[in-house]
């Protein structure tokens, strides 16, 4: 009896249901004590402020693909999941909300400031958490950890006092760091985001003093000049050697300043003589401390001009810029304004343009660590994919500088070091101290900065299972087995948690194998951003497409080392994929009647040859995923079931369902093959995977089963079959390209010498006349006069036109689609010889075209060979 099933589903109504069940029913828990061999990842936590974007979305469906395929593998699966405390980040989102009601942090103070970002994250933060869960993410949510939760304070303030009684961290005094006025913190050098501008170099006169000489200077910052205390050359530097030792006079401060010769001074470059401002450039910086030259801070906080500015103090940086130009014109002493492009920092937050500012700050010594980091993949102890990524790594960390990890803010960890009001001595324990270690002092002050946000995140794989303390998690799941994440937080955290992980766990890895994915982009290869208007939102795709479909194209489309060109046209092109699953499923399902293959023994040869490919996809998508080609994994379970599965055996089957006395074992093979397809499929697609598998087995949850490993072997009859198949699929082409309808029953002949393709051929003539719609089907040794032919490696077929095409209306149909595509050649043709557009036009438009013009020229040779053959069979 057929059963009923809809025609559609739509994944809005069982999504949300299946996943309140999984977490009800407690399936994504890692259990501590369990035999199972673990695997584990740590999701890259999120910023507390965030909302699920592109990178997200591929990234969270890289790690569940792999936490579900090792849980149907019998793995013990650990996937832990929280957020990031995200201190600059939070910190501007309260700001702003504050200054809407009339209110800032300076008003409030430091302690009701942070009870209002903690309301603010009950209330407002983790909405990232839900649209994961939307995704599909299988986290052991009961284990979600945030970095400033106590557990994890407390590791972060073990590693502190460590390194610091260790001498690897310390305080410097007027260290040049990468200062952001809006922000009003010290920002480390990977935090700094380098962009090319439209700039200018300024060329200015430095009197020399007792002479007539003037050195011409150009820079990119006149207004710097302020707190110049020196002017370079090179020693060797013919025009200016007799010029070092004297002093040039600073017009606009009145003050004189030292020639020096340094060979850091590139003669070639310019003038081959520059300015020397030791407080506001890191270059300059370090001739300061070498030739014990003055350090002159003339910008405060805000990068204003401070009192060290005389007549400019109060300015904004680039007033000031202005201003020190026009006082120089006046003076005589400016030269000229060359347009020049270069490179400016910004911050990685609010995008200002950073300052290099001397401040009090703490660091690392962090060059120890990274050596450890550096050998840790050298020996393959830990392995970075792809590889290509090695060299990138090991020029950073071989050339790495100590990593400034203090903030001048309020939301974090707040560094636990105490200063003595009396002594000055500086106090760090892990318990807050009641006096002083060096005096005993009981006027203790704490330091108000807080530590940088990736110096928590780096302590994540560990942290989040316990440590310091020696638990149960830590024991069965550190190391974790796998890293995903993308290749632009290599520096930022990887390369961090290695060091941290390698440092605090005796020199065992944070992770075993480190996958690093590539960028998704627009269809055009262009950098989603809000201004451009490109932005694909993960949680539209959702609503529209379902969580499958949405998953399954980034999957298909995550090859090692390549952006993703992401087109929505794309998604909706798997979801036609989802519904062909449904398909599938509903036509076995309205004929099952719980038939099981209990043995692979009397199967009929098109059921070995599903069977055969069954175990091949298995194979391929088992390598693929172990070695992070996700693409090729959704492309191998893709070409199974649609083209195997659907497009083949189930049309092999049909004449059997539909026959009482053959039905059952075709029926007992079709459940089969759609049950492990289901289970293959999961790790893509879980939430339609769980909805079919549940009425195909009548099992409590896919997330229970099994990922078959089959140990029949059909290669033969796949063999057999796939030459059948290809004899089909080559007469089908000739209907297609003469127009036949597919009702017309046909006449094939073919041609081969090889003995064995005859034996197949009369052998399966049955299923090939049924599937090809043949009324007759002869082997032969002769060319066939008159019929369209198509050549295979093995055999040529043969389909006899006469009686079945109007050669005459056919060639004038041909002809007049030959007149439209030399019309179109043209002018593509000519488009693309126009050097007026190729300058102008963008890239990608440009190469579009080329790719049109290329498909026009290729269906010009098509349709002149068509009318070639059809006038040679009149």
């Amino acid at each position: 009896m057929q059963k009923e099933y809809p025609t559609r589903i739509n994944p809005a109504e069982f999504e949300s249901e299946i996943y309140k069940e999984w977490l009800d029913k407690n399936y994504f828990h890692a259990d501590e004590t369990s035999k199972k061999p673990p695997y584990s990842i740590v999701i890259p936590p999120p910023n507390v402020t965030g909302s699920l974007h592109m990178g997200h979305a591929l990234n969270n469906t890289l790690q569940d693909i792999m936490i579900r395929f090792h849980k149907l593998n019998g793995f013990e699966t650990l996937w832990m999941p929280g957020m990031d405390h995200a201190g600059i980040a939070t910190q501007n989102v309260v700001e702003k909300m504050l200054a809407a009601e009339g209110v800032s942090r300076h008003d409030l103070g430091r302690e009701k400031f942070i009870e209002r970002v903690w309301e603010w994250k009950a209330e407002s933060g983790g909405t990232i958490i839900s649209q994961l869960k939307r995704l599909g993410c299988a986290c052991d949510w009961e284990r979600e950890r945030f970095t400033m939760d106590e557990g994890l304070s407390k590791a972060v303030r073990k590693v502190f006092v460590s390194l610091y009684k260790e001498g690897l961290i310390y305080r410097s005094k007027n260290y040049l760091v990468n200062w952001c006025p809006r922000c009003h913190t010290a920002l480390s050098d990977l935090e700094v985001e380098h962009e090319e501008i439209d700039g200018a170099f300024y060329h200015l006169l430095y009197p020399v003093v007792g002479t007539d000489f003037k050195f011409e200077v150009a820079t990119t910052r006149p207004e710097t000049m302020l707190a110049d205390t020196a002017v370079a050359v090179h020693p060797e530097d013919e025009r200016y050697q007799h010029l070092i030792g004297k002093t040039v006079m600073l017009t606009l401060m009145n003050r004189e300043i030292p020639v020096i010769a340094d060979e850091y001074v590139d003669m070639e470059l310019g003038t081959g003589c520059l300015k020397v401002t030791p407080a506001h450039d890191p270059n300059d910086f370090n001739l300061g401390h070498k030739h014990n030259l003055q350090f002159i801070s003339m910008m405060d906080d805000d990068a204003c001009v401070n009192e060290e500015g005389g007549e400019f103090k109060g300015l904004e940086r680039f007033e000031a810029r202005k201003q020190v130009i026009l006082k120089m014109a006046e003076l005589g002493l400016f030269v000229k304004k060359v347009e020049h492009k270069h490179q400016v920092g910004g911050c990685y937050r609010c995008k200002t343009t950073i300052e290099p500012k001397l401040s009090d700050q703490w660091f690392i010594k962090i060059k120890p660590m990274a050596d450890e980091a550096v050998k840790a993949v050298e020996t393959g102890q830990i392995k970075i994919l792809p590889e290509t990524w090695h060299k990138t790594y090991f020029n950073w960390m071989n050339d790495i500088r100590d990593w400034c990890i203090s903030r001048q803010i309020w939301w974090g960890h707040r560094i636990p070091a105490w200063y003595c009001e009396d002594c000055g001595e500086i106090t760090v324990e892990f318990e807050d101290p009641k006096e002083c270690s060096k005096c005993g002092s009981k006027k203790l002050e704490q330091e108000t900065d807080v530590l940088d946000t990736w110096f928590s995140s780096g302590l994540w794989p560990f942290s989040t299972q316990g440590w310091p303390e020696e638990t149960d998690t830590l024991k069965k799941f550190y190391p974790t087995s796998t890293l995903i994440t993308g290749f632009d937080i290599l520096f930022f955290w990887v390369a961090r948690m290695m060091m941290f992980g390698l440092k605090f766990q005796d020199g065992v890895e944070p992770f075993k194998e480190v996958y690093l994915h590539a960028l998704i982009r627009d269809k055009d290869g262009q950098k989603m951003s809000k201004s451009k208007g490109n932005v694909i939102d993960p949680v539209t795709m959702i609503d529209k497409y379902g969580a499958d479909a949405f998953r399954f194209t980034l999957a298909a489309f995550a090859a090692q080392g390549r952006d993703i060109k992401l087109d929505e046209a794309r998604i909706d092109g798997y979801r036609n994929f989802v519904n062909k699953i449904w398909n599938a499923s509903r036509f076995i399902l309205s004929s099952y009647d719980g038939q099981k293959l209990d043995n692979f023994d009397n199967l009929e040869i098109e059921d070995k040859w599903i069977l055969e490919n069954l175990k091949e996809a298995e194979q391929k998508i088992s390598k693929a995923v172990k070695n992070y080609d996700f693409n090729e994994a959704a492309g191998a379970i893709y070409q199974f079931f649609w083209h195997k599965f659907c497009d083949w055996y189930i049309e092999l089957i049909k004449p059997r369902i539909y026959d009482d006395a053959r039905k059952d074992k075709a029926l007992a093979v079709a459940s089969y093959v759609l049950e492990n397809s289901l289970v293959l499929l999961h790790p893509f697609m879980p939430y339609l995977t769980e909805y079919i598998y549940k009425m195909v087995t009548e099992k409590e949850s896919i997330m229970l089963a099994e990922w078959a490993k089959f140990e029949y072997s059909f290669d033969a009859e796949k063999t057999e079959i796939d030459e059948a198949i290809e004899l089909i699929s080559l007469i089908r082409n000739i209907r297609g390209e003469y127009n036949i309808a597919p009702s017309k029953a046909l006449s094939a002949f073919v041609k081969t010498d090889k003995d064995t393709v005859i034996e197949v051929f009369n052998r399966n003539s049955s299923l090939i006349n049924n599937i090809a719609r043949l009324e007759k089907l002869e082997m032969t040794t002769e060319t066939v006069d008159k019929a369209a032919s198509n050549i295979s490696t093995n055999f040529e077929v043969f389909i006899p036109l006469e009686g079945l095409v109007d050669f005459d209306a056919e060639i004038a149909k041909l002809k007049k689609e030959l007149k439209k595509l030399e019309k179109d050649n043209k002018i593509y043709g000519g488009k693309l010889k126009n050097e007026n557009y190729l300058k102008n036009a963008q890239p990608e438009v440009i190469q579009k075209d080329k790719e049109k013009y290329a498909e026009i020229q290729e269906k010009f040779k098509k349709v002149t060979e068509t009318i070639e053959r059809l006038s040679g069979l009149c």
